[in-house]
């Protein structure tokens, strides 16, 4: 990473400035402003997040935002309301209200003096994706966004329910939620009414998981702010962002087939879930100057020649073993010019007897029954790091504990691009029933990469919005996506497609373990002609001078799946210490602990349980805050059972507490 210390303009920081919104609620903004915006105005950027710019985002803040204002940009790095030093309550995620908030903010920073009326929105996850909602919305001066680990639909592509079925970082999310909510502001920055609001917040924190588990189909609630209920909204250009290990990897295609009245750009690289000039697995490319590049061009109409890049830019990985820790991806970059249009063919691959993929297509009459424990190799489902173990690791184990179909051993390299999809008949013997298909690379030595993979519960194989039982004792079709993907599978290796009816901890159990019968089917592989070097060069990562912090407290990670030989019960346990760091600056002290524990009985789903804990912990000189955070859940035949506890303590001192208890009907999970 080379870091820039020189810019072109010298910069303002301004830790809390102050937009007060229509209903009177104010907003903070720490804004990056180049110094001769006091005599003349600059195009300006924003992110705007619940994330707290004070003590959350303040890392990638200090590299990113001051990179770009050194290059002649005002840059806000606003709190939503209810979060960080802003006023007011927030309720939920990318709400009518945010969305609107953020519109008047974009107006407001337009109408400013040192702005020039062009406004450019960026942001990843949460920020990604609500700059996608935003530009729907159409505000006159925003111009330009930048979108990375986004969606186009909130339901089927985001952290809470994947091909229906209820994922377990809908639980993770909850708890992480209300502990970012729980917290206060700084009174350094809003004064002695700090107090005041952070008791406001902590009475009126809202029940995130419970509220997100009552919306189990895809409904109303689900389609507000997905983009795929309306491509035709989205008019302003976009430069969309992804990666292979992160689970939003399918947005950046879908953007790039489906909207059609913008220029719309894509990049996918090997990485997490982070910001692609510091993500891993390496390689990490020169985001920033792409952003810049975007911003010149639409903010303030340079010529940077964006709008001839390719439409989609991906990076091919290779062949690797397994690893939970991968920090490197071999491969390198390759264009797709005028995506979807491409060279890409469909190869078929029947899934034939004796477990042969790519024979004839043979009726069967296989059985898939997999223990409630299959999927522990899944890793985790939004990798954050490289130096911790939650990527996929070695799938062999739960390939056994599937239905699977292996190749011959490939003689040449096979490039696979695009998303692969399975088509099946199948039969089951319960109403409800979950489905995941993994494809996989099984090397000489036996050991099982995972590709890429799908899920579906069964009750949604027609419809998202209105499932239905699953027929009993009946033949039945259904054809399942997998995750976009781009891989060079090695001559010499095998494909191997795995079936399975489980995947915890990713995924909850249904209530009732199903026995499936596959009857026929056929894997769907979308094959590019063979790329052997790279067809795009990105710029080497730059970024603005680090955040500079001492480290009062390492950070520590441990990660166990642990086997009660009494019970048999297996049990993933994770505790994430982030350690605890002072700012150099304004001496602001920050702590986090996260601990996560999900158990289950390989013969019984309805033993099935969750929990996350979090603890907080904020610090300057006498001022001492902690919140602890409590989120659990379980279920039997009829209902899910989600449980939730709040603490404030403030010197140590309880000063708040709060319960929440939730039964949610099950349905169609």
């Amino acid at each position: 990473m080379d870091i820039i210390t020189q810019f072109p303009h010298s910069i303002i920081d301004e830790p809390d400035m102050g937009i007060t919104l229509s209903d009177g609620c104010r907003l903070s903004a720490r804004v990056f402003m180049p110094e001769e915006a006091k005599e003349r105005p600059f195009p300006a950027i924003l992110e705007y997040i619940p994330y707290r710019k004070r003590d959350g985002t303040i890392e990638r803040d200090e590299m990113m935002h001051k990179y770009f204002s050194g290059r002649g940009y005002v840059v806000l790095r606003v709190d939503m309301r209810g979060s960080g030093e802003s006023t007011g309550l927030m309720y939920d995620e990318y709400t009518k209200e945010e969305l609107s908030d953020c519109v008047e903010v974009i107006n407001w920073i337009a109408s400013q003096s040192w702005c020039d009326g062009n406004v450019g929105m960026m942001g990843k996850s949460w920020g990604g994706f609500n700059c996608i909602q935003v530009a729907m919305l159409q505000p006159s001066p925003l111009k330009a966004i930048i979108s990375g680990y986004s969606t186009v639909d909130r339901y089927s592509d985001d952290i809470h329910y994947k091909g229906g079925c209820l994922l377990n970082e809908n639980l993770s999310w909850s708890g992480t939620m209300l502990s970012y909510s729980s917290r206060p502001p700084d009174p350094q920055l809003v004064g002695s009414k700090w107090k005041d609001m952070w008791i406001e917040r902590l009475e009126n924190l809202p029940f995130y998981g419970a509220k997100w588990m009552q919306h189990s189909n895809r409904d109303n609630y689900w389609k507000h702010g997905s983009l795929c209920e309306n491509y035709d909204s989205l008019t302003t250009p976009t430069l969309a962002f992804g990666g292979w290990a992160d689970n939003y990897m399918n947005t950046v295609s879908n953007l790039i087939e489906n909207v059609t009245n913008t220029t719309v750009k894509g990049i996918v690289g090997p990485w997490v879930h982070q910001y692609p000039h510091t993500a891993d697995p390496m390689p990490q490319i020169g985001f920033l100057q792409e952003a810049l590049r975007w911003w010149d061009r639409w903010l303030k109409g340079h010529k940077t020649g964006v709008e001839e890049d390719p439409n989609y830019r991906i990076y091919l990985q290779e062949s690797v073993k397994p690893s939970r820790k991968i920090r490197h991806r071999p491969g390198h970059w390759i264009v797709e010019k005028d995506w979807p249009k491409s060279i890409i063919k469909s190869e078929n691959y029947n899934l034939s007897c004796c477990n042969i993929l790519g024979g004839k297509p043979d009726s069967l009459n296989y059985i898939i029954k997999s223990p409630q424990i299959c999927g522990f190799a899944a890793g985790s489902y939004f990798p954050m790091s490289s130096s911790v173990p939650e990527q996929p690791g070695n799938q062999s184990q739960d390939d056994a504990y599937s239905l699977s179909f292996d190749s011959d051993i490939t003689t040449k390299v096979l490039d696979i691009v695009g998303r692969p999809k399975i088509r099946l008949t199948l039969r089951s013997n319960k109403t409800r029933a979950h489905l995941c298909v993994r494809l996989c690379d099984v090397s000489p030595d036996g050991l099982s990469t995972r590709i890429t993979y799908g899920l579906l519960n069964l009750a949604h194989k027609d419809s998202h919005e209105n499932p239905s039982s699953v027929p009993v004792d009946e033949d039945f079709d259904v054809e399942l996506e997998l995750d976009q993907t781009a891989y060079k599978l090695l001559a010499g290796n095998r494909l191997r497609v795995a079936i399975s009816n489980s995947y915890w901890p990713l995924v909850w159990p249904v209530s009732e373990q199903a026995t499936l019968t596959l009857v026929k089917g056929n894997l769907i592989l979308p094959v590019r002609p063979e790329s052997s070097k790279p067809e795009y060069t990105f710029s080497d990562p730059e970024c603005a001078k680090p955040w500079s912090r001492t480290t009062i407290r390492p950070p520590s990670y441990s990660k166990k799946v642990i086997t009660d030989q009494t019970n048999e019960a297996v049990t993933l346990e994770i505790f994430d210490d982030y350690g605890i760091v002072e700012d150099d600056h304004h001496k602001l002290q920050m702590g986090t602990i996260v601990r996560e524990k999900f158990s289950i009985h390989p013969d019984d789903p309805l033993c099935a349980s969750g929990e996350v804990h979090w603890t907080q912990t904020l610090k300057r000189n006498k001022w001492n805050i902690r919140t602890e955070i409590y989120n659990s859940l379980t279920s039997d035949k009829q209902n899910f059972y989600m449980l939730a506890k709040v603490e404030a303590y403030e010197d140590e001192k309880l000063i708040f507490e709060k319960d929440f208890n939730e039964k949610i009907s099950r349905s169609y999970h």
